[in-house]
């Protein structure tokens, strides 16, 4: 049985160098039957909880094929991010096409809609598990692409930001991911089309306006910052 798994594993592990691509027919199945176990028994009873073991038998996939894969759980959780990112590459002639024709919010929208349909990966990637190393990795990957994309902005048609880029861009990736949260968790009665319209009219016209008031009516409208 060892030497079974052991072969098993050595002809699924991803060559390197060899011409044969980590996208194997053969490799893409496993790799997927795993990430869907991790998924299924983090939901269940959380990350810190389960063993490699636990995912291999859920997966019925030998620990050597895993090892083979991932170097443990983390990498494997870390893993599903890196695919999350890789789904979204698919949307990029979208994402172009709303740069050409301004802010659409297009790319937001596809984020909700990749989200409605992996929400159990979303809800654990969301919630923080694994200390909060996969979230930190998500988060990342959207505040570097969001930053690149305002300054990109900024460069094409000649203006000065008036709030340096890195805070616009921390402050829209935190603004995504709070409402992203809320959204996969929650029965909000939204949808991805109507949460992204919000989010959009968010950043377009700003709180204040969404609020009701007008610049002048906001509270401190005018005075110095600490003041």
């Amino acid at each position: 049985m060892q030497k079974k798994r052991a072969a098993e594993a050595a002809a699924e592990r991803p060559a390197t160098g060899t011409g044969k691509p980590l996208g194997d027919r053969r490799v893409r199945r496993t790799r997927a039957a795993l990430r869907t176990a991790l998924v299924e028994l983090v939901l269940e009873k959380g990350f810190h909880a389960i063993t490699v073991e636990e995912i291999t038998d859920r997966a019925d996939i030998g620990r050597a094929t895993f090892y083979a894969h991932y170097r443990d759980k983390e990498d494997l959780l870390i893993g599903i991010v890196q695919d999350l990112a890789q789904d979204r590459e698919r949307l990029l002639p979208a994402v172009e096409q709303a740069r050409e024709q301004g802010f659409t919010g297009l790319p937001v929208l596809y984020i909700f809609q990749h989200a409605e349909q992996e929400r159990p990966v979303y809800r654990v990637i969301l919630r923080g598990e694994g200390d909060g190393r996969a979230l930190r990795e998500f988060t990342d990957l959207i505040r570097a692409k969001a930053e690149a994309l305002f300054r990109e902005r900024t460069e094409q048609l000649g203006v000065t930001p008036r709030v340096p880029l890195d805070v616009v861009a921390r402050a829209w990736t935190g603004e995504l991911i709070a409402l992203l949260s809320w959204w996969v968790e929650s029965d909000t009665g939204y949808t991805a089309e109507q949460i992204t319209a919000h989010l959009r009219d968010l950043s377009v016209y700003g709180r204040v306006w969404a609020t009701g008031l007008t610049p002048l009516d906001a509270p401190g409208a005018g005075d110095p910052v600490g003041a």
